[in-house]
Formats: structure tokens, sequence, C-alpha cells
């Protein structure tokens, strides 16, 4: 599991991929990075521990280096699962999380309710509702990773 440290969610994020870790019987490494360096230095570990997949983290710096990410989960031929579509679309094997595009019309559907006169106090805390599933099939090729037909059926969208 590649995380940021600085990244104001990575404690809650980390203890919950623990927790179901451990309930389906697996073992998790976390690494935290924080820069270029670690990023680097990150991938040659799973190389040399020969890990079997790799989940991505959340925040800023990472997405923001996610072609950087992507390129070395490639090089080193590790299956990696993402949070956010966006990493797919750049080359990434898979992805699992709430839809950014539903998020947003969200926002907008409160600041509409806002602007119409209601108090953002009195407006309920919005979860997300749409889950996204995307695969890359090149990428799955690539890694020499068959992707079940059935969890293609279920995949909002496949990238070929």
């Amino acid at each position: 599991m590649l995380v940021d440290p600085k990244f104001p969610t990575t404690e809650r994020f980390v203890s919950d991929v623990r927790a179901a870790a451990s309930a389906m019987g697996q073992q998790i490494e976390v690494l935290y990075v924080s820069s270029d360096r670690e990023i680097e230095t990150a991938f040659t570990t799973l190389g040399q521990r020969g890990a079997g997949a790799l989940l991505g983290g959340v925040g800023g710096f990472l997405f923001s280096r996610r072609e950087r990410i992507v390129a070395l989960a490639a090089r080193h031929r590790i299956p990696a699962m993402y949070i956010l579509r966006e990493y797919v679309a750049a080359g990434g094997l898979m992805s699992y999380g709430a839809s950014i595009a539903d998020a947003y019309r969200q926002a907008g559907i409160y600041a509409g309710r806002i602007l119409k006169g209601e108090k953002p106090g009195d407006l309920p805390v919005m979860l997300p509702i749409k889950f996204e599933l995307v695969i890359n099939l090149k990428t799955a090729k690539a890694l020499g990773v068959q992707i079940p037909d059935r969890l293609l059926a279920l995949a909002d969208e496949v990238i070929e």
C-alpha cells in the first residue's frame, strides 16, 4: 500500500485497509511516500519483496505523481488498484472509488440550494453514493493478468 503521510485522512485509510486485510487473512505493508525519491525507493522495495499487488493511496501529492506511479508499477510488473479512475486513464490496471463527477454534481446541487436561501448548516452531510469500477485491459494484458468476464461485466468502464 502506497500512501502519503501528510494527507489528513491517510491514517484512517491505512487503519481501514489493515482491518480489511486482517479479516481476509492477508498481510499488507504500508509504504509512506512524500517525495519523488521515496516513490522510487518504495517501488524498488516492492520489487525486492516480490509484492503481489499494490493499492494506491489518496491525496494530492500521489495524484500529482499518478503517471510516474503507474509507470513504475508497470516497470516492476506489479498489478495495482487505485481509488480514482484517472490512474487507470494514465495506464493503471484498475480503480474502484467514488465518482468524482458525481461528487461535483452533488456540490452544484448544494450550491444551488444555498443560493436559493438554505442555510449551509441545515444541509445534511452527503456521502458518495455513486462508485465506479474502471479496468484497463491493455494494462492487464501487459501484466499477464486475466480479468474474469464477470468482473468486466460489472465494470462501469473498460479501457481497451
